[in-house]
């Protein structure tokens, strides 16, 4: 259930804040509304905070073989941040020392058939009234130099003339005589030589600096323990700068007040009022208003907070107003897990993990809602692997027959494309097949999990008469679960002139569908008046005539448990035909347990995004659209002490 919700206004002496904030803190039970504070102390926590960040990362990608271990070091809180300081250093250090090996190989690299270049020996003859250039042109082009100006010919390769340029005084500009395919060569800054004993020396200041990252690997912890210090000091900060407080020309320093809003649930009230009376602070205590941003508390049983892991990687809150489906999530996506893995060798492979993961929780106290969330999907597939008698996508023949015996019949793979009498006139003739037995199963679900969430609807709403509009979707829902039955599984089975114990169902569902549409257009968007429901029906009468088509879509799309069940089962299938061959043979055994374990392996990784992607959709799209939630929730945090 969502748990009740004050909002609380809580006054404070600003002299006193900060010991005050400390106590709110200590007490752990307000969820303040959201402040942006600003100040000098915050601006330092968040610029050590980001420094750290880079530290740890930095830290992160050393990876240590497995028989390599770290004795953590601890550090004090100004420790910390100068060690993520340093660490930075060396990691921007040693990109400076790339970009000079860089630069220095290329200036090598251009000079290279060049030979050894010395700038200062080149700047040495100038005193003595000579100066060089350096040029480069191709071998054709040589000897059209004009005879009165003066070369030395360095070195001839790949048809390339490199010489120098001999001039008694120092040019301003081009030589008049030089051709245009000559080209300059640009002096390096030092000597060829030097260029490559900085490179070495860089490489050598490079091997040290990782020395010394790895060598920090040992306050890993640490710099953890400063970053959750420092995000529980911006925190703080954040709140403490920007609590509103009086203005400073109406009353004086020791008696300004500053305050605080925020939420607290019902359920920790007494705490909250026992703080408040313990510090001398006054609070106003109210029912939140509708347009108020309210944080969402869930509590449930142990067996409903299994789904909390799942809901928690989703990141899917309901609103506070909205509904708590976790119960309802729980149950159906187990069903609908254990139908899309659809295994049952699966499922005792998921079974064992379970299994482990309690074991594991057990003994560190962490991790046991994970655990029990493995465990009841596993069982959920074995169960289902039992009911339709598929284990490792093996084929019936080769299964003992007290699987098969355990199966039922008319969703069994142990009977083949056996045909099915239907239960209420099984004289007619008429059959159905395992696969449409199946189908069946699959929209018999969607009725059950939407009319859950329409019944929820009658409920919410029973103070007004717009429950009857829920009503009305209630009834589209059960009238076009026929109609689906009748247009997807078998048109000769499930006809509009069918009756079924003197019940003309065909015609009823028609019926059902048609009033129920009137109902819904009537009275979905009541508020107090008939009259401005049915003209707000009539303003939005293309999305309220596509709410049928919607029905239909939706009661449609739960019969993707079946096909992505069945292309899980193709796959295990194939799978075992491939590796089957290898079987017989000794040398190839290796070759037939890695098909094995690897084909199955594949077939589980895509039957969990199967999952992800339909069975989770199941319940956050079409229950939830029916439910009228658009999980806009954010999750109760309160304010307090960090672990």
């Amino acid at each position: 259930m969502i748990v009740e919700m004050k909002k609380v206004s809580l006054v404070i002496l600003e002299a006193e804040k900060t010991e005050s904030l400390k106590a709110l803190r200590k007490a752990g039970v307000i969820h303040l509304e959201e402040i942006e504070g600003g100040s000098a102390e915050l601006s330092a926590y968040k610029e050590q905070s980001s420094e750290t960040e880079k530290a740890l990362a930095i830290l992160e990608e050393i990876k240590l073989g497995k028989k390599q271990s770290v004795e953590q070091a601890k550090l004090s809180a100004e420790d910390a941040v100068a060690k993520a300081k340093e660490i930075i250093s060396f990691t921007d250090t040693k990109k400076s020392l790339f970009d000079k090996i860089n630069q220095n190989t290329q200036e090598l690299s251009r000079l290279e058939k060049w030979g050894s270049v010395n700038p200062a020996e080149l700047a040495s003859l100038t005193e003595k009234g000579l100066y060089l250039y350096m040029y480069e042109i191709p071998q054709e082009k040589y000897a059209e130099i004009g005879k009165d100006i003066n070369t030395v010919v360095v070195n001839k390769i790949n048809k390339v003339v490199r010489f120098l340029l001999v001039s008694d005084c120092q040019l301003e500009d081009r030589p008049e005589g030089l051709p245009a395919e000559a080209y300059s060569v640009p002096l390096p800054e030092c000597s060829t030589e030097k260029l490559k004993d900085d490179i070495v020396k860089a490489k050598a200041e490079i091997e040290r600096l990782d020395r010394e990252i790895v060598a920090s690997k040992k306050f890993e912890s640490a710099l953890r323990e400063s970053k959750n210090r420092l995000l529980s000091d911006i925190e703080f900060e954040n709140i403490s700068s920007g609590m509103e407080k009086e203005d400073e020309e109406i009353s004086e320093a020791e008696t300004r007040l500053a305050w605080v809003t925020g939420y607290v649930p019902v359920d920790s009230m007494d705490k909250f009022k026992k703080v408040c009376s313990e510090n001398s602070w006054a609070y106003v205590a109210s029912e939140p208003k509708e347009d108020d941003m309210v944080p969402t508390k869930l509590k449930n049983n142990k067996l409903v907070s299994l789904i909390y892991p799942l809901t928690d990687f989703l990141g899917t809150v309901p609103g506070y107003h909205e509904y708590d489906i976790s119960g309802w999530f729980l149950l159906f996506f187990t069903v609908f897990f254990g139908m899309i893995f659809g295994d049952g060798g699966y499922g005792l492979l998921l079974t064992g993990v379970g299994v482990a993961m309690a074991v594991k929780s057990l003994a560190s106290k962490k991790g046991g809602a994970l655990a029990g969330l493995v465990l009841l999907l596993g069982l959920a597939t074995v169960a289902w692997g039992t009911v339709t008698c598929t284990w490792f996508g093996l084929t019936p023949d080769m299964l003992p027959d007290w699987l098969k015996e355990l199966s039922v019949p008319q969703l069994s793979n142990a009977y083949g494309d056996t045909q099915w009498p239907i239960f209420w006139k099984p004289e007619s003739g008429l059959y159905l097949t395992t696969a449409q037995n199946l189908q069946i199963f699959c929209f018999t679900l969607a009725l059950l999990q939407l009319s859950v969430a329409h019944l929820k609807g009658i409920a919410a709403n029973r103070k007004t008469l717009k429950w009857i509009g829920e009503f009305g979707f209630l009834m589209q829902v059960v009238g076009m679960y026929w109609v689906v039955l009748s247009m997807v599984v078998s048109a000769e089975v499930f006809t509009f002139s069918e009756v079924i114990y003197g019940v003309p169902v065909g015609k009823l569902a028609i019926g059902l569908v048609a009033v129920g549409f009137v109902l819904s257009f009537i009275f979905s968007s009541y508020s107090g008046s008939v009259v401005e429901s049915v003209l707000e029906s009539c303003k939005n009468i293309i999305s309220v005539l596509l709410g049928v088509v919607n029905v239909f879509s939706d009661v449609v799309s739960y019969i993707r448990l079946w096909a992505v069940g069945l292309a899980g089962a193709a796959i295990s299938g194939t799978v075992n035909s491939m590796a089957g061959p290898l079987l017989g043979h000794a040398v190839l055994f290796i070759g037939f347990l890695a098909l094995i374990v690897f084909g199955h392996g594949l077939n589980m990784i895509l039957n969990l995004l199967s999952v992800i992607v339909h069975g989770v959709r199941l319940n956050t799209l079409e229950f939830s659209n029916h439910l009228g939630m658009s999980w806009s929730g954010f999750k109760y945090n309160p304010f307090s002490e960090r672990d």
